[in-house]
C-alpha cells in the first residue's frame, strides 16, 4: 500500500517548527550540559577536564544509498561513528550536534524516523542532543554530526605513542562491515532487474548488522581502564586495518608486523567471500566501517589483556626503518598499503 499520501510535507512545518519538533523530547543527562538546545549556543561546563571534538558527515549516494539503508539506522550510525572517535582517544563522549541537509523528497515522518535513530544511539550511549543546525539541499539527504567528549589530561590517548616492540590489538572481528555492504549491493542490483525477487538475505544478519547498525567500542575502553591497561596510541577502523596502522605508525614514527592468520574475522564474512569469490583478507585489511578499536601496549601488559575474548593481539611494533609489513602464513613479509576507502576518489 502506498502511504505517501499520508505523509506530512517540511514546508508545512517549516524550519522552526520541524526544529521543535526534533527537540521536544530531549532528556538532558549530563552536569556538564549547562545549557542544550534552545538558545544560539550550548553552554557545556567540563571543570578541568580535557575537551575532545571530532566531526563526521555523511551524504546521501556517497555514504549510503536509501534504496537499502533504512532512516532510522542511518540516523543510529550516524552518531556511533562520531562516538567511535571519541573513544578512539580513551575518552567518554557527553554531546552532540545533529546537522541536516534535507530535500523537498523527505517527508516530516521519513525525518522522525532518521531521528528515532539518533535519539536510540544517544539512549544506549548516554549522550545529549544539544544542538544543530536544518538546511535545504538539491540532491538529498546530507547529516553532519559532532560528537563532544571529556577526559582527564593523563588518559588521553593519541595515534603518535606507539613503542618499539609494544603489542598491536584490534578488538571484534573485521570485514563484516565491507562484506554486508557487498551483499546489499548485490540484492540492490538484482531488485533493478526485477523489483518483484525477494533478496535473499539469509544467514547473513550478523554482517548485515555490521553494515547498517555498528556499535563503538566504548566497552573495550572501560574494560582497558578496569584491567589497569592505558593504551599507548589507538584509532578507530573506519578505513581499514591497513591504512589505519600505517596512520599510527606514521604518527609514532615507528613500523609494524602484524601477522596474517591473527587477524579476527567472522564465518558470515569468510562465508560470503567465499561466494564472492573475494578473499575475506582484503575485506579485512581494506573495507573499512568497522568500527572497531586498533590499538597498542607495552609488552609487559600482554597477561592482562590475553584472556579478554574481545581483544585480539595481531602483532608488534617494530624499527621504523623495518616499515609496515603483514607477515603472511608462509612466512613471507608483505608491505602494507593503504587501499581504504577515499571520500575523493
Amino acid at each position: 500500500m502506498d502511504n505517501t499520501k499520508n505523509q506530512t510535507t517540511l514546508a508545512t512545518l517549516g524550519e522552526f517548527g520541524l526544529i521543535e519538533r526534533l527537540t521536544k523530547n530531549i532528556q538532558i543527562q549530563h552536569k556538564s550540559t549547562v545549557k542544550g538546545v534552545g538558545d544560539d549556543a550550548a553552554v557545556l561546563g567540563f571543570e578541568g577536564k580535557q575537551v575532545v571534538v571530532t566531526t563526521d558527515l555523511l551524504t546521501e549516494g556517497i555514504h549510503f544509498n536509501l534504496m537499502y539503508v533504512p532512516l532510522k539506522h542511518l540516523g543510529y550510525k550516524a552518531v556511533v561513528v562520531n562516538l567511535s572517535d571519541v573513544f578512539a582517544m580513551n575518552a567518554q563522549p557527553r554531546q552532540i550536534t545533529v546537522s541536516l541537509a534535507i530535500s523537498s523528497k523527505f517527508s516530516v515522518e521519513a525525518i522522525d524516523e532518521l531521528y528515532s535513530g539518533i535519539h536510540l544511539a544517544c539512549e544506549k550511549y548516554g549522550v545529549d542532543l544539544v544542538g544543530g543546525d536544518t538546511t535545504s539541499s538539491l540532491t538529498g539527504l546530507t547529516i553532519s554530526v559532532t560528537a563532544i567528549g571529556e577526559a582527564n589530561q593523563e588518559d588521553l590517548v593519541y595515534r603518535s605513542g606507539a613503542q618499539l616492540n609494544d603489542l598491536i590489538c584490534v578488538t571484534g572481528d573485521l570485514g563484516g562491515a565491507y562484506m554486508g555492504l557487498q551483499l546489499l549491493e548485490r540484492e540492490n542490483e538484482v531488485f533493478k532487474v526485477n523489483p518483484k525477487e525477494q533478496p535473499k538475505l539469509e544467514g547473513y544478519d550478523y554482517i548485515l548488522e555490521r553494515q547498517l547498525k555498528p556499535e563503538a567500542r566504548g566497552d573495550v575502553v572501560s574494560a582497558l581502564k578496569n584491567l589497569g591497561v592505558k593504551p599507548t596510541a589507538m584509532i578507530d577502523i573506519s578505513d581499514g586495518l591497513s591504512s589505519e596502522i600505517m596512520h599510527i605508525c606514521k604518527a609514532s614514527k615507528v613500523g609494524c608486523s602484524i601477522y596474517e592468520e591473527k587477524i579476527p574475522m567472522d564465518f558470515q564474512t569468510r562465508k560470503f567471500a567465499d561466494e564472492l569469490s573475494i578473499n575475506p583478507l582484503v575485506a579485512a585489511l581494506n573495507g573499512g566501517e568497522d568500527y572497531e578499536l586498533l590499538f597498542t601496549v607495552p609488552l609487559a601488559d600482554h597477561d592482562k589483556i590475553k584472556q579478554d575474548p574481545d581483544i585480539t593481539i595481531i602483532g608488534h611494533i617494530t624499527e621504523e626503518s623495518t616499515g609496515t609489513n603483514m607477515i603472511t602464513g608462509a612466512g613471507t613479509a608483505v608491505a602494507l598499503q593503504a587501499q581504504g576507502w577515499n571520500p575523493l576518489g
